[in-house]
């Protein structure tokens, strides 16, 4: 029984500690999106857009932030 309450308690833990890993990161390239986008809400909606298309076309991480730039240049400007 005690192999099993440690078991149990482990896999939560790293169940845990992945879940945490994962929302991290994903804020984390929210704010780099939103980063690109300044104050102006229509960009903002734009970018975030852009990150869901980014994921969509499983854009490497490493290649994300100069991907979401170009992204970014290319908003037309009123």
């Amino acid at each position: 029984m005690d192999y099993f309450i440690v078991v149990v308690t482990t896999l939560a833990g790293l169940y845990f500690h992945w879940w945490l890993y994962v929302r991290i990161r994903r804020w984390m390239d929210r704010d780099l999106a939103l980063s690109f986008a300044g104050t102006d809400e229509h960009k903002k909606a734009y970018m975030l857009e852009c990150l869901n298309n980014a994921r969509a076309q499983k854009i490497k991480r490493s290649e994300l932030a100069a991907w979401l730039e170009r992204e970014a240049a290319a908003f037309p400007v009123d």
